[in-house]
């Protein structure tokens, strides 16, 4: 028996339909199997930067910004790379036979190592999977090449970065598409803490496909959070289909509706108008001057409002091709459709409240950094439950470059890594065949 009464069409970024009549809780990150693997995939996984590594050793540039003349190491890692491949899975390998599994890219130069679920099972954080790889990095290097105990830790500097001096792997070759563990600054976070430009390399620069991966990590962090328990659980899947998945249609419907010649307030008004198609909002007396709209569902009226935030970043940020107005953006479309129907916007105002911090964070009179650096374990991006980060990663995706912090300059290994399987670059398809 369903567990909620909705039923959800699900489309891809194109417009097609991929699967229809879909019970709501089927999109779950408890149920969905691609969901799962998904998150599965973000903790086991970690990507080995071989060509880095035998630059770093080369020149002696390990860590983060050290350089220690005298230490290089002219060593052909990318040219052992079958032998190199071969020992740090044997390393990271619990039992023979077993789920872990290492691919190859770019001719060697960057390999994807999954360790094994019984690692992860007998941890109590995710970062045994950077560990574990790194250490088995530094040791293939240094067993292939019999390097001599007085510059192992030389090789294990250009694994490891400048950890344990600080307290991530700066610098080295090891990463994980989340952060560790200490960088989350509160209980559920780690799902969050992942940059917009990860997602948007990993993704390809799709910008639906990018939105529905953040939403996918996004919505899991809600989960993880004790955000989607009891009632709360249809509000936040509700959320995930209809701005993560393009559940009805609904995103690339507003798009295209506005995207020749519409602008945020067009896209204000044809969801107003879609909403009241669908029956989620009816008009009421009101006076004569202004009658406010009403909603018997305040669920699935928040669902529509934060898919209509992200069309309209789609449509602002996709016309001018640049990131910046995300911002301002998640504020006046939201500003807008309050005034225009007297319900509460996206997330019942909190969307706006992220807005105006991230407008002063990411490029007012503080300037920090380009949207594209953010996450939703951000202090002025975290608040929203969900549906602020899956627009910043549209925005950044339909950027042509105008970012001080570009995806291709801080993220293009994931793209290359991640970037390859299939639920991490295509999950609006992924997790529709995964019903």
């Amino acid at each position: 028996m369903a567990k909620y009464k909705d039923v959800i069409d699900l489309y891809d970024d194109n417009g097609k339909l991929l699967k229809s009549n879909v019970a709501l809780e089927k999109i779950s990150p408890l149920v969905n199997p691609a969901v799962k693997k998904i998150i599965d995939d973000t903790k086991r996984t970690v990507a080995v930067n071989l060509g880095g590594m035998q630059e770093a050793l080369k020149t002696g540039k390990i860590g983060k910004h050290q350089q220690i003349l005298g230490r290089e190491l002219n060593l052909d890692l990318v040219g052992h790379v079958d032998s190199i491949e071969a020992k740090i899975k044997e390393y990271v390998s619990v039992t023979a036979g077993d789920d872990t599994e290492v691919k190859r890219f770019n001719g060697g130069k960057l390999l994807l190592v999954k360790v094994p679920s019984a690692r992860i099972a007998a941890a109590a954080t995710y970062d045994a999977a950077l560990t574990s790889v790194a250490a088995a990095a530094t040791y293939a290097v240094v067993e292939e090449f019999n390097v001599d105990m007085f510059n192992a830790n030389t090789v294990k500097a250009a694994a490891f970065g400048s950890y344990p001096v600080t307290m991530d792997m700066a610098g080295g070759a090891c990463s994980m598409i989340m952060s560790i563990p200490q960088n989350n600054e509160s209980l559920g976070y780690a799902l969050r803490n992942i940059p917009a430009n990860q997602t948007v390399m990993i993704t390809q620069k799709n910008a639906m496909q990018g939105a529905a991966l953040a939403s996918t990590f996004e919505q899991a962090g809600q989960f993880e959070m004790g955000n989607a328990i009891g009632p709360f659980e249809r509000a936040q899947l509700l959320l995930y289909a209809y701005q993560g998945l393009n559940a009805n249609n609904i995103v690339y419907d507003l798009v295209k509706k506005n995207g020749q010649t519409g602008t945020v307030g067009t896209v204000v008004q044809s969801l107003v108008e879609r909403a009241i198609e669908d029956k989620v909002i009816t008009q009421g007396a009101g006076s004569a001057t202004f009658k406010p709209y009403e909603t018997k569902d305040p669920m699935m009226w928040n669902a529509y409002a934060s898919a209509g935030t992200l069309a309209a970043t789609m449509v602002n940020c996709g016309a001018g091709r640049f990131a910046q107005a995300v911002s301002s953006t998640l504020l006046y479309f939201n500003d807008l459709l309050e005034h225009e129907t007297g319900l509460p916007g996206s997330d019942f105002g909190r969307t706006m409240g992220v807005a105006v911090g991230f407008s002063f964070f990411s490029h007012s009179i503080y300037g920090g950094g380009g949207p594209g650096i953010f996450n939703g374990n951000h202090v002025v991006t975290r608040h929203a439950a969900g549906v602020g980060m899956p627009c910043i990663v549209a925005a950044c995706a339909l950027d042509a470059g105008t970012q001080m912090f570009s995806p291709e300059g801080t993220s293009k290994i994931y793209g290359d890594t991640y970037g390859q399987i299939e639920e991490f670059a295509n999950p609006l398809q992924a997790i529709a065949k995964a019903v």
